[in-house]
């Protein structure tokens, strides 16, 4: 079976992260949409793999946490009866939390914005910090109770509660709310008031906005299926994490946080696909090829 070179996959999964949708990356790249998809779920599940294994013990003093909305299938107005709370129908959230000070992401979670998904976010970060943190999110009452049973009473916690006006103007549907005021409210030990911001999770949303096609705004590139999206969001952390320079920085968030020691490329990831797929092989008597982080 013909296979394509490392440059060519990772130009693909380059034009994915940089917001090109799939049968666009398709045309430009003169390969199918079947080969593009396979692609990304081959690049998705392994990107997830790594950042789950690699993403520990992560020294954080102050970590920011949101949710960014997003609907897969179709809008939650048009989800059929009989499909009304199936997650893949309707509205997606991806929840994420990142590293104020290295811009690290952390930790990242697709699916419903309700308590069940707050409390499986949560624990999943409190297993990735190896100390004490200042948390900050939005106002969303599950992350209390959430952060609550997961940290229990070794954190800072506060919220930053946003309120917004009504301006009077009929039509809303694409204009936000004016801004009115924040309050900070501390909910759990002691807080430093000055670092209660949820700027830089916000920040990354509209990377996330901007970097993928499927979150993009009155857009026909929306994903289709759930599990697409969350190889995505898992390819979509791993060159942000790993491959993308972040311009206040000068480096990646990984270098920064010390979870690698090198500058990735996407090539690296393209890598780590062939990486996986040679210990397949081994198991049939084939070679095997190591990736060092």
């Amino acid at each position: 079976m013909n296979k394509l070179t490392i440059e060519k996959r990772a130009m693909i999964l380059t034009m994915l992260v940089e917001g090109s949708s799939m049968r666009s990356v398709s045309r430009i790249a003169d390969v199918s949409i079947n080969t593009v998809t396979k692609l990304l779920v081959d690049a998705g599940i392994i990107c997830a793999e790594y950042q789950s294994e690699h993403l520990v013990n992560i020294k954080s003093k102050r970590v920011q946490c949101d949710e960014i909305w997003s609907f897969c299938y179709s809008k939650e107005k048009n989800v059929a009866p009989e499909d009304k709370g199936v997650l893949g129908y309707g509205d997606v959230y991806t929840w994420t939390a990142i590293d104020a000070d290295s811009k690290l992401a952390i930790s990242w979670l697709v699916g419903r914005r309700d308590y069940d998904y707050a409390e499986a976010f949560i624990s999943d970060l409190a297993s990735r910090l190896s100390e004490r943190v200042q948390l900050t999110s939005d106002g969303y009452g599950c992350y209390i109770n959430a952060i609550e049973k997961a940290f229990g009473g070794a954190i800072d916690y506060a919220m930053l509660v946003k309120i917004y006006g009504d301006d009077g103007n009929a039509q809303k549907r694409y204009s936000p709310a004016p801004f009115v005021s924040a309050e900070k409210r501390t909910m759990a030990g002691n807080p430093d008031i000055k670092h209660i911001s949820t700027s830089f999770v916000e920040r990354q949303n509209l990377t996330m906005r901007m970097g993928m096609r499927r979150f993009t705004r009155l857009t026909n590139g929306f994903s289709k299926k759930i599990d697409n999206l969350a190889h995505a969001v898992a390819l979509h952390f791993m060159h942000y994490n790993f491959v993308r320079i972040h311009k206040t920085l000068k480096t990646t968030p990984a270098l920064e946080a010390g979870v690698t020691n090198k500058l990735w490329s996407m090539n690296d990831v393209v890598e780590l696909i062939d990486a996986k797929e040679a210990l397949k092989d081994r198991s049939r008597g084939k070679y095997k090829i190591n990736i060092s982080n």
